[in-house]
């Protein structure tokens, strides 16, 4: 996953908005580089929607301010915004019409996209096939994708994607993800997307920023969030000799240790020597089949961050 260099191409500086007393965004700053996809991570109700509202200029701040390559959104909305493709709270369409009609008069919009452009971005986002069947007889998947196809009718250099897998099974939110690689891949499309969906975004983002609260708490790469030594240690030994292993740990290296089930234990590993920690255990007639350090997951790097876990998977 490479990044370029150059001009953000978001870069939001000290976003705030209150709505009275209640401040649903706080001082929220982030840069978005060209070609990456940047997740935007928190549950529901973090401010990330209103966030991203404030980015397109669909909402103005109360305090801070939004650059669209280097274009400031309040006072160069036009010339900011034409770079940028987008949907917010899921895509709104005319059921009764096909998803190519809906495509035609969004971009009408716009001044006109030509047929040729329509037809590119259908066969992109997998809806060649169904784009003269009715929206209403599209799954949600389906019409998450149309939602994207309409994002990118203009050739945007900018996508903002506001939870584009809200509501879909595994499959369609693999669809999803693999759609949102494929765009940056081949076109070198910077990428904003919001989630709730963790392990999702840990399989595609280079740089995420993590929202609770109207608060960022923490933003960098996987590796600065996640941290990028392996902070755990998986050992499996047979179901009969666990509780043996257990004690043992304990009073050799005086390890803490979790039982997830009877034969496989996990630990922090610290400053350990794992080959010594294997060696020990050996040399004491244990069968260890695996020693292996696991790094923590996105969502555990949240769940340490927030203590929240409800909103999130």
């Amino acid at each position: 996953m490479g990044v370029t260099g150059g001009v953000p191409a978001i870069r939001a500086e000290g976003l705030s908005k209150h709505f009275g007393r209640f401040a649903a965004v706080e001082d929220v700053s982030l840069e978005v580089m060209p070609g990456e996809i940047f997740g935007f991570l928190g549950p529901n109700g973090a401010g990330k929607t209103t966030t991203i509202r404030m980015l397109l200029g669909l909402v103005r701040p109360t305090r801070g301010r939004c650059l669209i390559f280097g274009r400031d959104v309040a006072r160069e909305f036009k010339a900011a915004i034409r770079n940028v493709g987008a949907f917010v709270e899921g895509p709104a369409f005319y059921p009764f019409l096909s998803g190519r009609r809906n495509l035609r008069l969004f971009g009408t919009l716009g001044g006109g996209v030509p047929e040729s452009r329509i037809d590119e971005v259908l066969e992109w986002t997998g809806l060649g096939g169904p784009a003269d069947a009715r929206v209403a007889s599209y799954s949600q998947g389906m019409r998450q994708r149309l939602g994207i196809a309409m994002a990118l009718l203009e050739d945007p250099r900018v996508l903002i994607l506001d939870e584009p897998t809200n509501g879909l099974d595994p499959q369609g939110t693999r669809e999803i993800r693999t759609l949102m690689g494929r765009i940056r891949t081949e076109t070198g499309t910077s990428i904003l997307v919001s989630s709730h969906l963790l392990g999702e975004m840990e399989r595609i983002c280079d740089r995420v920023a993590v929202i609770a609260g109207g608060r960022i708490l923490q933003q960098g790469t996987l590796d600065d969030v996640i941290g990028e030594e392996s902070e755990r240690v998986e050992l499996r030994v047979p179901r009969e000799q666990g509780e043996r292993a257990d004690a043992h740990l304990r009073e050799r290296f005086g390890i803490d240790v979790r039982a997830s089930r009877p034969g496989l234990l996990e630990f922090a590993r610290g400053t350990l020597d794992l080959a010594a920690v294997n060696r020990s255990l050996v040399d004491s007639g244990f069968d260890v089949s695996s020693l292996v350090p696991r790094r923590r997951s996105l969502e555990q790097a949240f769940v340490a961050l927030t203590g929240e876990k409800s909103s999130i998977r």
